[in-house]
């Protein structure tokens, strides 16, 4: 069994930070790659950033430059550094992470923006 638990959300002003974390448990150790998509309210679920075990990291162009996605492998967990947020990043956060031809979704947190 395998359990995505996201933190970090919460209410910020735009211009502001906040810093997501998934932490990663059960029996898989190392995923090929793990990410975070939004969904915001009558919209469909996007990727947001993306990062392969090695390191290698792709963004939606609408956050590039902005957010920064990491992760520990030691650790299990990956992590999104969101800077400069905007009101149009106001969405429910979901973890994501792949092994092989497996997806895991962790529940999801709320970020609001407010303008």
């Amino acid at each position: 069994q395998v359990q995505l638990v996201e933190s970090g959300g919460g209410l910020v002003q735009a211009g502001g930070s906040l810093r997501l974390s998934c932490a990663a448990s059960g029996s898989i150790f190392s995923f090929n790659v793990m990410g975070w998509y939004r969904q915001a309210p009558g919209k469909q679920r996007e990727l947001v950033a993306a990062i392969t075990s090695v390191g290698t990291a792709n963004y939606a162009d609408s956050v590039r430059g902005r957010f920064t996605i990491s992760r520990d492998n030691a650790k299990n967990t990956v992590y999104l550094q969101m800077n400069s947020l905007k009101p149009e990043d106001t969405a429910v956060y979901f973890c994501r992470a792949t092994y092989y031809n497996r997806d895991y979704w962790g529940q999801g947190t709320q970020v609001t923006v407010s303008s």
